[in-house]
């Protein structure tokens, strides 16, 4: 076998040694002044104490570590040490947690190391130690493969969902919602940790619960769950704690959700106005098939059946092969009293392109609901709600949430560290979850209110390549960093724009 003597490409690698202050991440330094903006560390050491009194790394800094390590797309923990490797990065990280701090105040923060430390980001293993801070053992001693538990939270784990609450806040303080419309879904996060339980589809996941914030276009609230915990499972419990995250000048709340929240208890709390704070809420929910109700269907011969229109853009609309009726069904759980909610259900039918043949019905499982009318089958699905709009109108204002769901669970899993979890405990997975949560709603308050308009439906792969992972070299003068980019990147004004927004945004009154 003949060895090549020459590489394929005239280049070689070498070490640069003159100069060191480089970075490969000159996009993701405007990511630190909207820290400071939201003031995040502020936020984080006043509702995490793990570390208060404790020498080494602070709450803050081990929390803003794991935020940038999702930004940058790291998903490991051990990829921390990439950001280290990163001088020219690690020197403005630094200089921004010494930022405004007097002398005594500096000689405070020496003094939590024994020995100088000469690192700028926590080493991983450090990192794993505080994790271990989120785990609830006795709780966590209690799941079982066979039957649905969730872990309560310990006093750590439950902080977390406050620090999101503020970023929250911080949205609806700049750009004020009187509604919020709220889509709960879980998701299914694949995992190879033995500890882990199998789910409904086979393999060992997590599956959280996540209420999303579509006005806002952040995540509100979210439960860390194992696999085998079914979606459905106290769903009216997460989504009283997820109304009590809302500001308080949110005047109206409406719900969509899949038929994992087709039970009565949430139904009735929804339609009957039990909150004391929003009264009724409107919603609409995909309900379940049950016989009965496919009867009701099957043998109502007056059903009136409407075509269902797509828009095809330019205020055109093309008709589908999709029909709705509104039939007239109530079931057992919520049978109708003088106190009873009025509810709707809305059938929607679909003719299957390929019939199935005669015959054959028992040899073919398709794997949705169907339905047969004059020999022709239909792909049968429904909706129950207490709007009172039109029937089309329904089904489409519902049929935003699926697609939107699915963009951000992949976005979550893929494209942030939600999909790789870092230890066989329960507790520790689920506060890397919260912080992958907190990461992607910085990264969405980024897009709405400081990156420029071509960018606010770009998904987050495009804004690392973009905006994130940009090569500079800094120089230090007079006190302050010059970040030299390349000459001519289609970025550079961009990020100049970025900048000034981040000020206009720092003035705005927190009121």
């Amino acid at each position: 076998m003949n060895i090549l003597t020459q590489n394929l490409l005239p280049f070689k690698y070498l070490a640069e040694k003159k100069e060191k202050n480089l970075t490969g991440l000159a996009g993701l330094l405007i990511y630190l002044e909207l820290f400071m903006v939201l003031k995040l560390d502020v936020i984080i050491g006043q509702n995490l104490t793990i570390k208060q009194d404790r020498q080494g790394w602070t709450d803050q800094q081990i929390v803003l570590f794991l935020i940038l390590l999702n930004l940058a797309g790291g998903d490991s923990v051990s990829d921390l040490q990439y950001l280290e490797n990163d001088e020219g990065f690690c020197r403005i990280l630094k200089t921004m947690e010494l930022r405004g701090t007097t002398g005594r105040k500096r000689d405070k923060i020496h003094k939590r190391w024994r020995k100088q430390v000469k690192n700028t980001i926590a080493h991983p293993s450090s990192v794993f130690r505080y994790l271990s801070w989120f785990i609830n053992k006795e709780d966590e001693d209690k799941r079982a493969q066979g039957s649905a538990f969730i872990p309560k939270p310990n006093e750590h784990l439950s902080k977390l969902s406050l620090i999101n609450s503020e970023l929250i806040h911080f949205a609806q303080k700049r750009n004020p919602m009187k509604r919020a419309t709220l889509d709960q879904d879980a998701t299914l996060s694949y995992t190879n940790k033995s500890t882990a339980f199998f789910c409904y589809k086979g393999p060992r996941s997590y599956q959280p619960f996540n209420i999303w914030w579509k006005e806002h276009q952040m995540m509100l609230h979210t439960e860390f769950r194992d696999g085998n915990v079914n979606a459905g499972y106290d769903q009216l419990r997460v989504f009283q704690e997820s109304l009590d995250f809302l500001p308080e000048d949110v005047e109206e709340v409406y719900v969509r959700s899949d038929s994992a929240a087709y039970q009565h208890e949430l139904l009735k709390y929804l339609a009957e106005g039990k909150n004391k704070r929003f009264g009724v809420i409107p919603f609409t929910i995909s309900a379940d098939i049950t016989k009965a109700l496919r009867s009701n269907i099957l043998n109502d011969k007056d059903l009136e059946w409407h075509p269902i229109y797509r828009d095809i853009g330019s205020g055109l609309k093309r008709k589908s092969n999709q029909e709705w009726a509104e039939i007239s069904y109530v079931p057992n759980g919520l049978c109708k009293s003088k106190k009873s909610a009025d509810y709707r259900f809305i059938a929607v039918r679909e003719k299957l392109e390929e019939q199935i043949l005669p015959g054959m019905e028992e040899q073919i499982k398709l794997p949705f609901p169907t339905m047969e009318i004059k020999n022709v089958r239909y792909k049968l699905s429904a909706i129950i709600t207490n709007l009172d709009w039109e029937g089309e109108e329904i089904i489409h204002w519902h049929r935003e949430r699926c697609g939107k769901s699915e963009e951000v669970h992949h976005i979550l899993k893929e494209e942030l560290a939600g999909g790789r979890f870092p230890s066989n405990q329960f507790g520790e997975n689920a506060a890397w979850w919260w912080i992958t949560v907190m990461s992607f709603n910085i990264h969405s308050i980024m897009k709405q209110f400081v990156l420029d308009e071509k960018y606010r439906n770009s998904r987050l792969k495009t804004i690392r390549f973009q905006i994130m992972r940009i090569p500079a070299r800094l120089v230090k003068r007079d006190g302050k960093f010059l970040v030299y980019i390349s000459e001519g990147h289609p970025s550079y004004n961009y990020l100049i724009s970025a900048r000034e927004r981040i000020m206009e945004l720092a003035c705005l009154p927190s009121i």
